[in-house]
């Protein structure tokens, strides 16, 4: 559940992570893996002054966390201060993901699904619990009751959910929900064609950054929090420009595949 990096220095510091979103955050034999946490391990190595300790939460939660000022950071919200004003500031970003609709075949072929929200309208959409990735005009969508939102706690309750043809559709990263299908078919819980349905992306529905998100409820709470987000600002920087990034980002999905 815990992950530390421990420095000569001393100022304890908590920073949650997402339990549920493979390969970029989740946990794994009771501790914080993915390429997110390769990152920001990275990047703690860097700096100076701080114990920090890293504890993987449901997403929910951690946001709960940060809109309330009881926990000090989380990864990897994209940056959204319309839906979420609690957070702030964001990090130097750390990743692009590219956010899609997977959907079953026969929702594929049933018409053409080329533009979002429109062509999905009278559908079910799957969504991991708390996520805000479906865009201004998905949400509208919703609220006018066009098509329906189904939460999901995480990335492989939504695709069984999908594959037993609970929903019609499933937003998320793309590297995330096929990372995770095949996870899923390798370990006998997917049985694509048999048991459940085929399935195959739709549409790419945005481009978003991940960021390391600070609370900005925290009422003066953590005395170091500027020199905590200008020291982790400067590690990442400093690793785009030495190609530290790269071989990082590189190296994951080399042995992730």
């Amino acid at each position: 559940m815990v992950s530390t990096f421990v420095h000569a220095a001393d100022i304890p510091v908590t920073v949650y992570a997402d339990a549920g979103y493979p390969p970029y955050s989740y946990e794994k034999d009771g501790k914080p893996a993915g390429l997110y946490h390769d990152i920001v391990q990275a990047a703690f190595s860097h700096m100076q002054g701080y114990k920090i300790e890293v504890h993987t939460v449901p997403w929910k939660r951690g946001m709960a966390l940060l809109k309330s000022g009881t926990g000090f950071a989380l990864y990897p919200p994209y940056m959204n201060t319309k839906d979420e004003p609690w957070t702030w500031p964001y990090s130097q970003p750390l990743f692009e993901e590219h956010v899609v609709a997977y959907c079953r075949k026969d929702v594929i072929a049933a018409k053409p699904r080329k533009r979002w929200p429109e062509d999905f309208y009278g559908l079910t959409i799957g969504n991991n619990a708390g996520f805000i990735v479906g865009g201004e005009a998905f949400d509208a969508a919703v609220k006018a009751g066009h098509l329906r939102i189904e939460e999901g706690k995480d990335s492989e309750t939504n695709i069984i959910k999908l594959g037993m043809k609970r929903i019609d559709c499933y937003i998320n990263d793309r590297v995330s929900i096929q990372w995770t299908l095949n996870q899923l078919k390798a370990s006998g819980k997917y049985h694509e064609g048999l048991a459940h349905a085929e399935l195959a992306e739709a549409i790419q529905i945005a481009a978003n950054q991940g960021y390391l998100g600070y609370t900005s409820r925290d009422k003066g709470r953590y005395t170091y929090k500027s020199d905590f987000v200008k020291q982790f600002d400067a590690a990442i920087q400093q690793m785009k420009r030495s190609g530290e990034m790269d071989t990082i980002t590189r190296n994951f999905f080399k042995t992730h595949q």
